[in-house]
C-alpha cells in the first residue's frame, strides 16, 4: 500500500478487500465485533422464518438461501439448523455465501462459496451489516460553504481536503445530505445505493433484506458516521487493513434505488413480526418445568438484546419485494 494521499472509498476499498485487507484475515468479523448473528441463534431462527414464509408466498418448495457478506458462514449455518424448527422440514434450499475470503474449512457443504451473489435466484437475499461496508467517499464543507472530498493518508489516517465535490456525488448529497453547513461532513452513499440495486436485481422473485445501522434524510448526523472497529473496541479509522471502517446507512437512499415495493423498519419491529419478543416466561412455569423456566429466561435475554432500541433493535430493515 503507498502513502498517497486518497479519497476515503478508494482508501477503504484497499484497506478493507485488498491483498492482506481487514476483511480477508482469518479470524473473519467475528474476531473484531459482535452482530446479532453472532449475539443469539434467535437471530438465525427468525431469518429461517422468514425464509420458510417467503417459499410459501413464492408458492415453492425448493428456495435460494443468498446470504451476502457473509463472513465465516455463521448465519447460514444457523438458518439451516433452525430450519425443522420454524415449519422448513422437508424445505429444499440452495444457500450462497457471498464473501470475498476464503471458504472456511469445515463448513456445511451445503453452503456455496461465491465472490459475488448468483443470478436468478428465488427466494432470500440476506444482507446483515453489509452495506457499512461498502467503501463510499467523505465529504466536508470548507470554511465557503463548499462540500469538498477528504482526502485521507492510510499510514496514519491524517485528513485534508480535496477537490470540490462534483457530479453524482453532488447531486447525491444535495438530495439524500444537504450540508449543515461549514465544517459539517457526510459519507456520500450513492456506491450503496448502486451497490444495493445490483444485489436486489440479482432476485428472480422473493425478498431482499439490509439490516444495518441506518440514519434517515430528516435525521442526518451533520458531522458523519465514519469510525473504526479492532478487537471489540471502537478506534480511529485508519484505512491501513488493521481494523474495520464502518458508517451508518442511509437507508433510504438505497430504498429507492432498489426500485418500487420497499419498506423500512427498525429490527426491534421485525423482530416481533417474526416471533421475538423478548417477553419474560411466566413465573409458573419456574415451579412445574425449573430447567424449562431457566431455558426460556435465557432465550428471553436474548432476544432483549437483540431487539433493545438502543443497541442491535434500533437497526433498520430494509425490506424489499421482487
Amino acid at each position: 500500500m503507498t502513502d498517497d494521499w486518497r479519497g476515503w472509498q478508494e482508501a477503504a476499498e484497499t484497506a478493507l478487500y485488498g491483498d492482506g485487507g481487514f476483511y480477508r484475515s482469518p479470524e473473519g468479523p467475528a474476531g473484531h465485533f459482535r452482530t446479532s448473528v453472532h449475539a443469539s441463534g434467535l437471530f438465525a431462527a427468525a431469518v429461517a422464518r422468514l425464509l420458510v414464509r417467503t417459499a410459501g408466498e413464492l408458492g415453492t418448495g425448493s428456495v435460494d438461501l443468498v446470504d451476502l457478506g457473509a463472513g465465516r458462514g455463521e448465519l447460514l449455518t444457523g438458518v439451516l439448523a433452525a430450519l425443522p424448527a420454524q415449519g422448513g422440514d422437508g424445505l429444499s434450499v440452495r444457500a450462497y455465501a457471498v464473501e470475498l475470503a476464503a471458504r472456511p474449512r469445515g463448513l456445511d457443504p451445503r453452503v456455496q462459496w461465491c465472490a459475488q451473489p448468483p443470478q436468478g435466484v428465488r427466494g432470500l437475499l440476506f444482507a446483515n451489516e453489509w452495506l457499512d461496508n461498502v467503501p463510499t467517499p467523505v465529504a466536508e464543507t470548507d470554511p465557503d460553504g463548499v462540500d469538498r472530498y477528504v482526502l485521507v493518508r492510510p499510514s496514519d489516517g491524517t485528513e485534508r481536503l480535496g477537490e470540490p465535490v462534483s457530479g453524482a456525488d453532488a447531486r447525491w448529497l444535495s438530495r439524500w445530505w444537504p450540508s449543515a453547513g461549514p465544517g459539517g461532513r457526510a459519507e456520500i452513499g450513492r456506491p450503496r445505493d448502486e451497490a444495493w440495486a445490483r444485489a436486489v436485481s440479482t432476485l428472480s422473485g422473493g425478498l431482499a433484506v439490509a439490516v444495518d445501522y441506518m440514519h434517515l434524510r430528516e435525521a442526518r448526523p451533520p458531522f458523519g458516521t465514519l469510525t473504526g472497529f479492532r478487537a471489540g473496541r471502537e478506534v480511529r479509522p485508519v484505512p491501513d487493513g488493521s481494523c474495520d471502517l464502518t458508517s451508518h446507512v442511509a437507508l433510504d437512499a438505497c430504498a429507492a434505488a432498489g426500485g418500487p415495493a420497499a419498506e423500512i423498519r427498525t429490527q426491534r419491529e421485525a423482530l416481533h413480526g417474526l416471533g421475538i419478543s423478548g417477553g419474560r416466561p411466566p413465573l409458573s412455569l419456574a415451579t412445574s418445568d425449573p430447567a424449562g423456566y431457566l431455558r426460556a429466561l435465557a432465550g428471553a435475554g436474548e432476544a432483549a438484546e437483540l431487539t433493545e432500541p438502543g443497541g442491535l433493535g434500533g437497526f433498520g430493515w430494509l425490506t424489499q419485494r421482487v
